[in-house]
């Protein structure tokens, strides 16, 4: 039985339990909408009965009902009825941090906080078509902690921790005081008709997917201040089988990203069908940019390994790198007694059927360090279309200014304009490029392919480039066992390969 089979009859099973069990309105359990009204305890109480009968649904209805911390229990869905809102307190004494779990990750200050809190629980949900508000600019984090961090006390909007059989869908999400949800080592999750609003605070994720496995994400939208589609492994447990598709993503900094944190590794990734374009939040980013740093960032930089990674089917549209593919070695231990990672491995990763127009001059690269390699990477049907216009100091010239950058951030902010206007690659084994389209809006003068320390690579069916002014499509130091064919128009024989 296929994984989507597994988790539709998952979901099928649930929601069978769900409809013949009894609903719980809050407001049987004194639970009022309204400033003046602090709702936790009523809701918590009509959680905790729900779960004692064998299940059902806790109703939120119409209106604004001000709560902290809610925890979710076995066989319960919490139900937001249209109109109904769940809005975070502004105090911080009302999410008090949560026993520390068994599961240990990188991100674990010791105890959680979050407004809706679940760990070990199964058959749990959240439903509806009202709205979860965190409340975010209200809580700045506590001083006495690391401020400035992403552990200094703000409660997440969703945490659910070792959970089984989880629904969350048709909920509108906003506002949260750090992630907007996070769901760790967790496993058959289905989330979907989602849509997230997320511009109140700093480290503002749409969705972090962490060290969980039989993951679902689909039909629904992200704007968000910082990376809105997030796979991590911040544990010991891998994030593998997770299909993404059908989204509308946007971010001031990365729309869809994996590997920030990689302990565990990430195996057999699906996404498709999902549209990246810019935020429509007109304010000044916390972080990123306005048109977004990166629209695909797949990386490895905390050890752990990458394989079986298909991309397909993605509109891009502002982002300042449409691609950015890392293998880098920050070695980020995941837990303070745990021994440094040694550097990762990523491999077998196929991208296809992917357009980018209007994004900035951020090169798309495929990048590893010196002595390891990223390996087996197929991309085609790729379209690759950028502004230009880059001055002639405005860019790197050569191959040798790109820094290694081994143990920096992983983003493409960290080399910007790099030597090539279409695509780098360095230290990269079996790249097999068919159907390439490059071009600018204005002049560029970067060849549009550049190669450092490759071997076995296959440039083939690569369209007519637009406003390309180096005169030269591709150039070569240290690359084995190639075939690059030039696109028509230009002369085989300037094709450049410099220390071969």
């Amino acid at each position: 039985m296929t994984v989507m089979k597994q988790l539709g009859l998952l979901c099928l099973l649930f929601f069978t339990q769900q409809t013949v069990a009894k609903d719980y309105p809050i407001t049987d359990f004194g639970a009022k909408p309204g400033p003046g009204h602090m709702n936790t305890a009523a809701i918590n109480k009509a959680i905790e009965q729900c779960h004692a009968a064998g299940g059902g649904r806790v109703i939120v209805p119409a209106g604004v009902f001000s709560s902290g911390t809610l925890v979710m229990k076995n066989n319960v869905n919490l139900h937001l009825e249209m109109g109904a809102t769940l809005l975070a307190s502004a105090s911080p004494d009302d999410f008090p941090a949560q026993p520390q779990p068994r599961y240990r990750s990188q991100k674990d200050p010791g105890g959680w906080r979050a407004l809706i809190y679940a760990n070990e629980a199964e058959n749990i949900a959240i439903t509806g078509h009202g709205t979860i508000d965190g409340n975010g600019a209200r809580h700045p984090g506590n001083p006495k902690n690391r401020i400035g961090s992403d552990m200094d006390g703000r409660p997440r909007n969703i945490l659910f921790i070792s959970c089984r059989n989880v629904q969350v869908g048709g909920i509108r999400m906003r506002n949260a005081a750090i992630w907007n949800q996070h769901y760790l080592d967790c496993e058959d999750v289905i989330v979907d008709r989602v849509q997230v609003y997320n511009h109140a605070n700093r480290n503002n994720d749409g969705i972090d997917i962490d060290g969980c496995r039989r993951f679902v994400l689909s039909n629904s939208t992200f704007d968000t201040d910082d990376d809105a589609i997030v796979l991590k492994s911040t544990g010991a447990a891998a994030t593998e089988d997770v299909v993404i598709t059908n989204c509308i993503v946007s971010s001031f900094c990365n729309a869809i990203k994996a590997g920030t944190e990689s302990t565990g590794g990430f195996k057999n990734i699906a996404i498709s069908n999902c549209v990246i374009k810019p935020s429509r939040n007109t304010e000044k980013p916390i972080y990123g940019t306005s048109r977004g740093i990166a629209a695909l960032s797949i990386e490895i930089v905390d050890g752990g390994q990458m394989e079986g990674v298909s991309i397909s089917n993605i509109s891009i549209s502002g982002s300042d790198c449409p691609l950015f593919v890392r293998l880098g070695n920050r070695a980020r231990k995941h837990t303070a007694a745990a021994p440094e990672p040694p550097v990762g491995t990523m491999k077998n990763i196929v991208i296809s059927n992917v357009t980018a127009y209007g994004t900035g001059n951020y090169s798309a690269s495929i990048t590893a360090i010196p002595g390891h390699y990223v390996e087996n990477i197929s991309l085609s049907n790729i379209q690759f279309f950028n502004r230009g216009g880059l001055a002639a100091g405005g860019y790197i010239k050569d191959v040798k200014g790109v820094k290694e950058d081994e143990k920096g951030y992983p983003q493409p902010t960290a080399w910007k304009e790099l030597p090539s206007s279409g695509l780098f690659i360095r230290h990269a084994r079996n790249v097999q490029v068919t159907g390439l389209m490059l071009g600018a809006a204005a002049a560029d003068p970067r060849p549009p392919v550049v190669a450092e320390d490759v071997e076995g690579l296959q440039i083939k069916n690569v369209a007519r480039i637009a406003n390309c002014t180096a005169g030269v499509f591709f150039k070569g130091r240290n690359v084995r066992h190639f075939n690059v064919e030039t696109p028509p128009g230009w002369d085989k024989q300037e094709k450049q390969l410099d220390g071969q």
